[in-house]
C-alpha cells in the first residue's frame, strides 16, 4: 500500500529527498515540514504548517494523516531526539538517535569518541575558557590553526586561521560575541588529499564507528557522513555529520538509480546489506549553489528571483532552498537560495550544463562560484599509463563486493561447510553432514529472460531466490539434499550494488534452502553486455544416500496418485513470452497488475520469487512415501511430470482440483494463447508434482498443508497406444475462473438465526474457498461484539470487526463508519448476511449495484418481515428465498437469484422458514459468484444485465 512520507526541513536537501521519495511507486504523498517554494503543491509533494519542535503534536499528526516514514533533513531536530520521540510514539522516522547523534551535535563527544576506539583524527583539545584555549595554540607541538565550535552551527562553525593570533581572534569571536556555541576544539592543518582511500575509510573510519557506537549503547541507523582529510601521518576524520549533507545530498540524489524509499526501510529493518543502494553508473552529476549577496554574514531577504521555467527546460534540476512564494512570484528568503543540479554522460558536459543553468537564473546580488568541478577535471585529464580499469575491468569494485559478500555467505555455513569465501575452491565434508553412502547430485539453470524484468523494474534483489530455486528444487527430484551452491554472476561493467543485491539475495536464498553459498564468480567482461545488463547462473551440489534416490521408476504403478504444491506465480519459466504478452497488451512494468493485485504493479508481480521447496519436501522424502517428484519448470506441466516416470504410464490432471493464480489467466487472454500452450510453457499454480500410493496420499497431503497449499490433482494410467502421456482436463474452465476475484465483504447483524450451524456467512466462506470461486471475502463486520459469526470469521482467517450501532447518534453516522471500514479494505461488493438494520440512502446510493441482500420470500411477493407468515396465511404453495442487489426502497431491488421452496400443507411459520433457510445456503453463494465472476452487474436503468460470455 502507498504511503505518505514527511520530511523534515525547508533547505535544498530536503527539496532533493522529497523530490527522489516522490519518485517511488510506494510513495503517494511527501510532505515536507515547513518546506520552500520548491515543495509547495509540486505533484506528490506538498509543504506542512506542523511544529517540527513538539515532537508529540508531530507524532499525533503522523497518526491522523497516516504518515508511514519521516525523514529528518537537519541537524538539530536530530540532536533534540526526534527520532526517539517519534519511534518511541510509533511512528518510523529514520535517521540516528540523539544519543548516536552527538558524533555531530558534540565535537568534544565526537574527538574523546575517536580517542577512544582508535580512530585516526587530528590532534586536539576542548576548552570553555578563551585564556586556556589561546594559551595551548601558542604551546601546541603542532599548528593547532583550526578552530571549531563544539556544538551545531550549521556547517559555518570552523575557522582556518593562518597563524596563532588569527587562531586566538577566532578562539575571541567565538567564546565572547558567543557566535556559535559555548565550546570548541582544535584541530591541525591539512597538506594533501588521496583518491585511493575507500578501503582505509572502510576499516579505520566507518566500521570503527559503527561498531564504536554499538558497543556504546547507542547503535548508529541513518546517514554517516564523515570529514576526512590525509595528512603527513596519514588519514584523518576532522568531523562527522549525522545526516545528508547539504548540498552534497542535491548531488547524489539524481544520481541514485534505485528506489530511495525502499533504501531508507532497508536501512531501518537491517537489511541494508542484502539491498545495497543501485546507482546510476555511467553518469556525473555537478551542483553548484547560488546565494544571496552577504551570506554567510547579513544578506537582503525578498529579492524577486527569475528564469527558473527557462532552466526547467535545459533538462537540469533546480533544488530550492531559501525561496519562498509572494504575491508578485519567487523571492529569496536565505542565505543559501537554490542549488542548480545537472546530470550527464561526463563531468565536462555536467559542469558545462550546470554552469548554463546558473546562468540562466537571475536574481540580483547572487553569488556562486565558479570553480567547482576544475580540479577534478584536471585530473582526469591528466596523461596516466593504462590501467585494467581503463579497459573496463574494476577490480576494486571487484573487491569491494566480495568485501561486502563474504559475511552473507558466512551466514549460510552448514555441517560439513564453513562457507568461507577468498580460496581458490571450496570444501565440503559429507561424512559431517552425516551421509554414510552418499550419491553425490548435481543441477545448473539460469532464471532466462526474467532478468529483462528486473533490469527494467530496477529492482534484483529476488533474483537470487529465482536462481537458487531453480537449481536446488531439480536436485530435490533425486531425493538429494542441497548441499552447496555456487553462483555466476556477469556483466559488461560491474555495478557492486546491483551485483551485492543480487548475490545477497543469493545467499539469503540458500538460508532458506538449508545450503551453504560456497562460492561463485563475478565477470566484468567490457562489450561483451549492454549498460545495464548482466546474466546469471547458478550450481547447486546436493547428495542422496544410495537407496534413498528417486525417481523409483520399478516402485510407481497405475492408479497412483498425483499430489500437487503450489507455485507463487509465473517463477522463473516462460518470460519471453510473458514480456510479448506485455507488449500485445501495450502494458509497461509500472502499470497497476490487470489480475487482481489490489497497490501492486505488474513488474511487481511478475518478480515475485520462485518458491524453494527443499524445507517442505525433504522431510517427507525422506519418508519413504514418495515415489517420484517432478519440478514444474520450462516445459510447464505437460513435460515435466513425465521424466520421472515409466515410459507406460500416463498423466491424468483435473485443473479444477487447484487453484491457479490469476496472472496464468490473465496470460492466457490477453495473449490468445491456447490451453496446450498454456501447459507446455507454464506451471499454472503448480510448483512441484509428487507421485505416492493411494494408501499414502491423505498422509503426504497433511503434511504438506501443513506448510504450504497442495491438493490431490490428477493420478496415473496405463499409456494407450497414440494417447498423450499428459492430459489436462478442465483447464479452459479453471484459467477462466483464475480471473480477477472480487474483494467481498460479509456484513451481520444481530439476528438469532444466523449464528446457528450452517449460516449464510459459513456458506458463503466455503464457496469463496473453493478453487474455481471469483470471490474472495477480505472483511466480516458485525454489529455486535462477541457473536458466532466473528469467531467463524477468525477461524477461516478473515479479518472481523465489529462496529456496534448503539455507540453511534445516528443513522448516518453509523453507515459512515461501515463506509469507512470497507473502503479501508478496498471492498468490491458487499453480502448483507442477516443484517436486519435499514440502511441510510446516501449509502446505498454509494455502493449502488454492490450490495446484495437475502430475502425469505420468492420477490416480489411477501415483501417485508415475517414473510414465511405471510406466504402461510396467504394459502402459498411455492415459496423460497431471493438473493437481490439493495435499492432505496426495502426489498425492491434487481433480483439476481432465486431458489423455490414448497409449501407443505403441515408446514408452520418454524418447519418452512427451515427449509428456507437451507435454500438460502445454496442460492446466496451463487448470487455471489454470479456478480464477483462478472456473469451479472446491475445496469444504469436499475435492471440486471447478463453477459452472456461468462455465463456460458
Amino acid at each position: 500500500m502507498a504511503e505518505c512520507v514527511l520530511v523534515i526541513g525547508g533547505g535544498g536537501r530536503e527539496h532533493a529527498l522529497a523530490w527522489k521519495l516522490a519518485q517511488s511507486p510506494h510513495v503517494k504523498q511527501v510532505l515536507v515540514a515547513p518546506g520552500n517554494a520548491g515543495t509547495a503543491d509540486c505533484g506528490k509533494i506538498r509543504n506542512s504548517e506542523v511544529s517540527v519542535t513538539n515532537h508529540a503534536i508531530l507524532a499525533q499528526f503522523c497518526k491522523d494523516h497516516n504518515v508511514g516514514l519521516v525523514v529528518v533533513g537537519p541537524e538539530v531536530p536530530l540532536a533534540a531526539g526526534m527520532v526517539d520521540d517519534l519511534t518511541a510514539a510509533g511512528v518510523a522516522c529514520f535517521g540516528p538517535s540523539a544519543r548516536a547523534a552527538q558524533l555531530e551535535a558534540s565535537k568534544s563527544f565526537s574527538k574523546a569518541f575517536m580517542d577512544r576506539h582508535g580512530i585516526p583524527t587530528a590532534r586536539w583539545g576542548s576548552f570553555t575558557d578563551p585564556q586556556l584555549a589561546c594559551d595551548y595554540i601558542r604551546t601546541a607541538s603542532f599548528p593547532a590553526l583550526v578552530v571549531k565550535a563544539s556544538g551545531l552551527a550549521a556547517g559555518k562553525g570552523v575557522i582556518v586561521a593562518a597563524n596563532q593570533d588569527e587562531a586566538c581572534a577566532a578562539v575571541k569571536d567565538i567564546m565572547k560575541k558567543l557566535i556559535y556555541g559555548s565550546s570548541f576544539f582544535l584541530l591541525s592543518a591539512v597538506y594533501q588529499v588521496s583518491q585511493e582511500l575507500l578501503e582505509q575509510i572502510k576499516v579505520k573510519v566507518l566500521q570503527k564507528t559503527i561498531d564504536g557506537m554499538k558497543a556504546e549503547g547507542a547503535p548508529y541507523i541513518g546517514v554517516l557522513y564523515a570529514g576526512l582529510m590525509l595528512t603527513k601521518d596519514g588519514l584523518r576524520v576532522l568531523e562527522f555529520n549525522c545526516r545528508f549533507g547539504d548540498p552534497e545530498c542535491q548531488v547524489l540524489m539524481p544520481l541514485l538509480k534505485g528506489d530511495l524509499y525502499e533504501v531508507l526501510l532497508h536501512t531501518l529493518d537491517g537489511t541494508l546489506a542484502s539491498h545495497a543502494p543501485v546507482w546510476h553508473q555511467e553518469s556525473s552529476a555537478v551542483t553548484v549553489v547560488m546565494a544571496s549577496a552577504g551570506y554567510p554574514g547579513t544578506y537582503e531577504k525578498g529579492v524577486q528571483i527569475t528564469g527558473l521555467s527557462q532552466v526547467e527546460a535545459m533538462d537540469v534540476q533546480v533544488f530550492h532552498a531559501g525561496t519562498a512564494l509572494k504575491a508578485g512570484g519567487m523571492t529569496s528568503s536565505g542565505g543559501r537560495v537554490l542549488t542548480v543540479t545537472a546530470v550527464r554522460p561526463s563531468l565536462e558536459e555536467a559542469l558545462q550544463a550546470a554552469n548554463q543553468g546558473v546562468a540562466a537564473v537571475v536574481f540580483p546580488g547572487a553569488v556562486y562560484r565558479r570553480d567547482i568541478g576544475h580540479h577534478a577535471i584536471a585530473y582526469l585529464g591528466q596523461r596516466r599509463g593504462l590501467t585494467y580499469k581503463d579497459s573496463g575491468v574494476d577490480i576494486a569494485a571487484g573487491n569491494r563486493l566480495v568485501d561486502m559478500i563474504k559475511p552473507l555467505a558466512k551466514a549460510t555455513a552448514r555441517a560439513g561447510c564453513n562457507a568461507e569465501l577468498g580460496g581458490f575452491a571450496g570444501v565440503f565434508d559429507l561424512k559431517a553432514a552425516g551421509f554414510v553412502d552418499p550419491i553425490l547430485v548435481s543441477g545448473t539453470d539460469g532464471v532466462g529472460t526474467k532478468l529483462k524484468v528486473a533490469q527494467a523494474c530496477g529492482k534484483h534483489d529476488t533474483l537470487g531466490q529465482d536462481l537458487v530455486a531453480m537449481c536446488v528444487n531439480d536436485v530435490l527430484a533425486q531425493g538429494a539434499e542441497p548441499l552447496f551452491f555456487l553462483d555466476y554472476f556477469s556483466c559488461g561493467s560491474l555495478d557492486v550494488g546491483v551485483a551485492s543485491s543480487v548475490i545477497g539475495g543469493v545467499a539469503a536464498a540458500c538460508r532458506l534452502a538449508g545450503c551453504a553459498l560456497l562460492g561463485g564468480e563475478t565477470a566484468e567482461m567490457p562489450g561483451t553486455y549492454g549498460p545495464g545488463e548482466y546474466d546469471l547462473a547458478g550450481f547447486c551440489v546436493g547428495a542422496a544416500e544410495r537407496a534413498s534416490l528417486l525417481p523409483r521408476l520399478a516402485d510407481i504403478a497405475a492408479g497412483d496418485v498425483l499430489l500437487g504444491v503450489a507455485s507463487s506465480g509465473v517463477h522463473s519459466n516462460g518470460f519471453s513470452l510473458v514480456r510479448r504478452v506485455m507488449g500485445r497488451a501495450g502494458l509497461g512494468y509500472g502499470a497497476s497488475a490487470p489480475f487482481g493485485e489490489p497497490g501492486r504493479t505488474l513488474g511487481e508481480v511478475l518478480l515475485t520469487p520462485t518458491k524453494i521447496y527443499s524445507r517442505l519436501l525433504l522431510p517427507i522424502l525422506r519418508s519413504g512415501a514418495v515415489k517420484a517428484y517432478a519440478h514444474i519448470t520450462g516445459g510447464g506441466l505437460l513435460e515435466n511430470i513425465p521424466r520421472v516416470l515409466p515410459n507406460e504410464l500416463a498423466v491424468d490432471l483435473d485443473a479444477s482440483r487447484w487453484s491457479i493464480p490469476p496472472v496464468f489467466s490473465w496470460l492466457q487472454e490477453a495473449g490468445d494463447i491456447s490451453d496446450e500452450e498454456m501447459a507446455r510453457t507454464f506451471n499454472c499454480g503448480l510448483g512441484a508434482v509428487l507421485v505416492v500410493a493411494t494408501a499414502d496420499a491423505q498422509g503426504v497431503l497433511l503434511q504438506l498443508q501443513a506448510q504450504e497449499e497442495a491438493w490431490v490433482v490428477g493420478s496415473l494410467a496405463h499409456k494407450q497406444p497414440g494417447t498423450e502421456p499428459v492430459v489436462v482436463r478442465n483447464l479452459k474452465r479453471s484459467l477462466r475462473a483464475a480471473g480477477p476475484s472480487v474483494d467481498v465483504a460479509a456484513v451481520q447483524g444481530e439476528g438469532s438465526t444466523l449464528f446457528c450451524p450452517g449460516t449464510n456467512l459459513q456458506a458463503l466462506i466455503e464457496q469463496a474457498k473453493l478453487p474455481s470461486s471469483s470471490a474472495e471475502i477480505v472483511l466480516v463486520i458485525s454489529n455486535r461484539p462477541g457473536v458466532l459469526g466473528l469467531k467463524r470469521a477468525t477461524l477461516a482467517g478473515i479479518q472481523a470487526r465489529v462496529v456496534d450501532h448503539k455507540l453511534y447518534g445516528s443513522r448516518a453516522e453509523f453507515d459512515a463508519t461501515i463506509d469507512r471500514v470497507l473502503e479501508e479494505f478496498q471492498v468490491e461488493a458487499v453480502c448483507l448476511a442477516g443484517f436486519m438494520r435499514i440502511l441510510t440512502g446516501p449509502f446505498v446510493k454509494k455502493w449502488n449495484g454492490k450490495l446484495l441482500n437475502i430475502h425469505p420470500s420468492l420477490l416480489p411477493s411477501f415483501k417485508g418481515v415475517n414473510a414465511q407468515n405471510q406466504a402461510l396465511q396467504a394459502g402459498a404453495r411455492i415459496s423460497g428465498c431471493t438473493v437481490h442487489f439493495v435499492a432505496e426502497e426495502v426489498d425492491s431491488g434487481a433480483i439476481i437469484a432465486q431458489e423455490a421452496v414448497p409449501v407443505e400443507a403441515s408446514d408452520t411459520e418454524e418447519t418452512l422458514s427451515e427449509r428456507i433457510r437451507q435454500a438460502e445456503h445454496k442460492a446466496f453463494p451463487i448470487a455471489m459468484e454470479l456478480v464477483a465472476s462478472g456473469a451479472v452487474c446491475l445496469g444504469p436503468d436499475g435492471r440486471i444485465v447478463w453477459k452472456h460470455s461468462a455465463r456460458n
